[in-house]
């Protein structure tokens, strides 16, 4: 019932062109109810010369008065033929524009709740949405809204349909002889113990199936997402052996449920043979004692046959809402999460030189302390480096300032006023972010720049390019801006979606540059030059680095040491070198390092400026 009131919701406001196409199902099913009705007449006083009574024809009585034609001829043969025609177009009519309502309310619903759940996705925290692998979240967004929306499109009018369709045969066969409806009742209990039966096993069989699904989404993401690192592991086989345990019991799953069904069908067709054998046993026990005519009979048997079939529809749309109903409880436990990252849209940060201030910033994720006590002060303009080892905290306290994560003690207030009072759409504006793992969008060059700005001005993009050290690699292809680069910027390497990331967010051009290790795959010279142009061109601009190479942030105001979650060391580069704690130790073995050997990343970056082509793989 919950899950019922939940789809509600999204469905409420097309109810009444929902209840317009079930009453148009409702004329078109009893228009086919009344068709044996004239087939009885047809046998009786048509083919055989029967005697007219005043209960003759029931409802059909006035084709049997003579005034459309006399008992036993042509014209009263072309009567019946005629109402029977106008019966069954008025059917097909009615359940064509009934089929056209429904399946675009369908779609309606089934968009609506793809953009509910897209917009839940988008709402979400990182942690909560970590909690879903990418197989579930395809499953919700996809199939789940295309099996829910059936509940509602199909499955709940198709019921109302047999229970109408259920209790109109149901009188229909009584007015013609009440004896006709003992034989549905002897057999209901068996009929209603199965369809329990098979519900209970179809629902657990459906979660199976379901799971499987998700596993088998999964398998098929990661091989396309990895496919890269299986060649090169030349691992092909061993992801096919994985792909095929997956499609394998997916395929398990649904066999179980076939075998189910099959089962089940076996008893529904044994008890419906039952049935009509009965019905024209006891049919003729009534025409030898006088008390219907053989028309009738037939009429009989197939309203008994309608009947029975009515509750095998009902048990199809029992067994297909199992499934709806899972699809339906994974949509409702999905939209009704909630963000660990609350959005207060209705406040507006108005602000184009943000002065940033951290007070004693913790944060703790199950229940470890991963930041602690950082006291910042960022005013507008500052340059701020932060670098420390793998796990000090660096990337999670950049994730605090725009709030994909949210503290759990102090504050971080912009311009006096703590982040948490502004919606988020309009805090993460001030920021031009650039992430850790660099994502490229299946698009152009230029579209990946210019995202920020869908309105693309080509003298800005290639701007951002310059200033990102991109054009030169950029200006060496074939297509140059136009070339698309593939799914997660598959085509080229790893140094230049790392500068192509970087042009997108000098493109947005955000009162605060936000780099998070986001020079690691460039060498040394283009690094160099990347950051003077950064100087150079973006002064006015706050820039806060994250690093794992220290000579990424000498020329800082400020550079910040951290290690498990602290910042134990602070102060300007020379402050750091004469303090010679952690930050001077590694900085020199760095520098060590690099003067050691010869510089393989500047010389294979130099190659691939030169030579990459539209769509080649490096």
């Amino acid at each position: 019932m919950e899950t019922l009131k939940f789809g509600y919701k999204f469905f409420k406001k097309n109810m009444p062109l929902a209840v317009l196409a079930e009453l148009l199902s409702i004329l078109g099913i009893y228009a086919e109810l009344l068709l044996p009705l004239l087939t009885g007449i047809l046998i009786d006083f048509v083919i055989q010369k029967g005697e007219v009574k005043e209960d003759s024809g029931g409802m059909f009585h006035f084709l049997l008065t003579g005034r459309y034609g006399s008992v036993h001829s042509m014209r009263l043969f072309w009567s019946i033929a005629a109402v029977y025609a106008l019966l069954i177009v008025l059917r097909i009519v009615l359940i064509y524009v009934r089929d056209l309502l429904q399946e675009w309310l369908g779609l309606k619903l089934e968009t609506e709740l793809r953009y509910g759940t897209y917009e839940k996705l988008m709402e979400l925290d990182s942690a909560t949405i970590a909690d879903y692998n990418s197989g579930e979240l395809l499953q919700i967004l996809n199939g789940d809204t295309v099996m829910f929306k059936e509940l509602f499109a199909h499955r709940i009018p198709y019921l109302c349909d047999s229970i109408f369709m259920l209790a109109i045969t149901l009188v229909l066969i009584a007015r013609i002889n009440l004896s006709f409806i003992i034989i549905p009742l002897i057999l209901m209990p068996f009929l209603v113990t199965t369809v329990m039966d098979f519900k209970k096993k179809a629902r657990v069989n459906f979660k199976d199936i379901r799971r499987k699904g998700s596993e088998m989404n999964l398998t098929t993401q990661e091989n396309i997402a990895a496919v890269r690192i299986v060649r090169s592991f030349t691992n092909e086989e061993l992801e096919k052996e994985k792909f095929d345990v997956s499609n394998q019991n997916l395929m398990n799953a649904r066999l179980k449920q076939i075998w189910l069904s099959s089962k089940f069908d076996l008893t529904f067709n044994s008890i419906k043979q039952i049935a009509y054998i009965g019905t024209i046993v006891v049919g003729a026990i009534l025409v030898m004692n006088g008390y219907i005519t053989v028309g009738y009979i037939l009429s009989s048997s197939t309203y008994v046959l309608r009947i029975m079939n009515n509750i095998t529809g009902l048990n199809n749309h029992i067994f297909n809402m199992q499934q709806q109903t899972i699809a339906g409880l994974e949509l409702k436990s999905f939209m009704e999460k909630s963000s660990n990252v609350p959005d207060n849209k209705e406040r507006l940060l108005r602000c184009d030189a943000p002065d940033i201030e951290l007070k004693n910033v913790s944060m703790q994720i199950d229940g470890q302390d991963i930041l602690k006590n950082i006291n910042i002060s960022i005013p507008y303009g500052k340059k701020i480096g932060i670098v420390g080892e793998t796990g000090s905290g660096k990337s999670v306290l950049l994730k605090a300032l725009v709030r994909t994560r949210d503290i759990t003690g102090g504050s971080i207030t912009i311009d006096g006023h703590d982040i948490r009072e502004f919606g988020l759409e309009n805090l993460r504006k001030m920021y031009s972010y650039v992430f850790q793992d660099v994502f490229l969008f299946s698009n152009t060059i230029e579209s990946n720049i210019a995202y920020s700005r869908p309105d693309i001005d080509e003298r800005m993009v290639t701007k951002a390019a310059a200033y990102a050290q991109a054009d030169k690699f950029i200006d060496a292809l074939a297509d140059r801006y136009k070339t698309i680069v593939g799914e997660r910027g598959l085509g080229i390497s790893g140094g230049q979606k790392q500068r192509v990331s970087i042009a997108r967010a000098f493109h947005k051009n955000a009162p605060v540059f936000v780099l998070d290790d986001s020079t690691s795959a460039l060498d040394v010279n283009t690094e160099r030059i990347l950051l003077k142009n950064i100087e150079d061109n973006f002064k006015e601009k706050t820039v806060i680095i994250t690093a794992h190479r220290f000579s990424s942030v000498v020329n800082c105001d400020e550079i910040l040491y951290m290690r498990d979650g602290e910042i134990t060391e602070r102060g300007t580069f020379k402050e750091l070198m004469e303090m010679g704690g952690s930050f001077a130790h590694v900085y020199r073995v760095q520098q060590e390092q690099q003067a050691s050997v010869v510089d393989y990343d500047n010389l294979a970056q130099t190659g691939a400026d030169s030579g990459v082509k539209t769509g080649q793989e490096v």
